[in-house]
């Protein structure tokens, strides 16, 4: 099982036991080849992710949100 964080930028998109599904986006770097995540429609981002720590599910389970003032901050749990 993996957690994984996401910023939501606009309010109410999501609840918690909401099922998410997630795509993968790769980006290479200074530090490496990385990869990030978006709650598909484009709900909310991950941070950028080391390549050798990606996802091998894409389905996953929003567990918790907690409100910021700017965002939201989205923790999705992958079996």
């Amino acid at each position: 099982m993996r957690e994984v964080e996401f910023k939501m930028e606009r309010e109410g998109l999501l609840n918690v036991g909401d099922d998410v599904e997630v795509e993968e986006e790769q980006l290479l770097t200074l530090q490496g080849m990385m990869v990030y995540y978006t709650i598909i429609p484009a709900l909310a981002m991950s941070n950028n992710i080391p390549y050798a720590e990606r996802l091998t599910v894409f389905k996953g389970k929003v567990t918790k949100i907690v409100p910021n003032e700017s965002a939201s901050f989205v923790t999705v749990q992958f079996e």
